[in-house]
């Protein structure tokens, strides 16, 4: 018997195999970065050295000592990882083989999975025009094959009330209460008023905002006469591509947008991962890897403040 197009397992081995297996070398030397744990105990007492971070300086010691000294801990390596997971209507979009909803589903089986086989657990929150459902975190891979068939699972529709990500972002900070590691996966096509719920949810967890977008949201080639639906109302417009200037005003329209949406990110003070309906699965998680990686040397790398600086080699 055939496998169901939504049966998860098939889905799961398919990725294991050509995506899983091509990152184990790439990102294994870089698991401590790539997934660093948040429960820190206290180990030891130092003195300060080039690019130590500058927040674990203890000041106490420090000026007891009259030199800088700087506090070493022990980590502890599991992290609870949380994917808040967009699934209304306008990620149902696609303009070529796969749509947004399909690249976002393998993603998040990629990064449950490689998060899991080292003893993490994962979690999920699913938006379709509400928080739909909540997934415990948990451990091992019966736990991703259970995150992907909620996925696979949720019915595409051509309707919905507009997207609120702020609603869900405040749901999110109620119901994660522990510092995680939280994937926030969505096109960003919402109401406005999502930077600051999101901003708020930052200060207790460390967040990735991971962006999916098709190429042609953001350039309209010249297609004559075209249908275009709102994919989350579902209310249809006839417009004319052919016509330079309409093109030019959907280009500049998009951009405009382009240019809130990185300044709402960037206020809120989250990294964001872009990724598109035609790029390569493996290339965006090693993109994510080297985020991860200049982000922690920038956070390890703190210039020591100058008055403490003086008479050090």
């Amino acid at each position: 018997m055939s496998a169901s197009p939504r049966d998860p397992e098939p889905i799961l081995r398919r990725l294991e195999w050509t995506v899983i297996r091509r990152l184990d070398g790439a990102v294994h030397g870089d698991y401590r970065t790539l997934f660093r744990g948040f429960g820190l105990d206290l180990a030891d007492l130092r003195e300060y050295q080039y690019h130590d971070d500058v927040r674990h300086i203890d000041w106490n010691v420090t000026a007891r000592l009259q030199a800088p000294y700087v506090r070493v801990f022990n980590e502890d390596r599991e992290v609870t990882a949380w994917f808040l997971l967009d699934l209304s209507p306008s990620m149902d979009f696609g303009s070529r083989q796969l749509k947004k909803r399909s690249i976002s589903i393998e993603f998040v089986t990629v990064l449950a999975r490689l998060l899991t086989r080292h003893g993490n657990r994962v979690g999920a929150l699913i938006y379709g025009d509400r928080v739909d459902a909540v997934i415990p975190p948990r451990a091992g891979r019966r736990q991703v094959l259970h995150l992907l068939h909620q996925m696979l699972s949720r019915p595409e529709r051509s309707r919905a009330a507009a997207t609120d990500l702020r609603a869900f972002l405040q749901a999110a900070f109620r119901l994660i209460p522990r510092r995680s590691l939280v994937f926030v996966v969505s096109d960003f096509i919402s109401t406005p008023g999502w930077a600051a719920p999101l901003a708020h949810l930052a200060q207790r967890h460390e967040i990735l905002a991971v962006r999916l977008y098709d190429p042609l949201e953001m350039d309209l080639p010249d297609l004559g006469l075209l249908v275009v639906q709102d994919a989350e109302t579902g209310e249809q417009v006839l417009v004319d591509t052919h016509d330079r200037a309409f093109r030019r005003r959907f280009a500049a329209a998009a951009e405009r947008r382009e240019t809130a949406l990185r300044a709402a990110l960037s206020d809120a003070g989250v990294d964001a991962l872009e990724l598109a309906t035609d790029d390569d699965l493996v290339d965006t998680i090693l993109r994510f890897a080297d985020l991860r990686k200049r982000r922690s040397q920038l956070a390890g790398g703190g210039m020591l403040p100058t008055h403490l600086g003086r008479g050090l080699p």
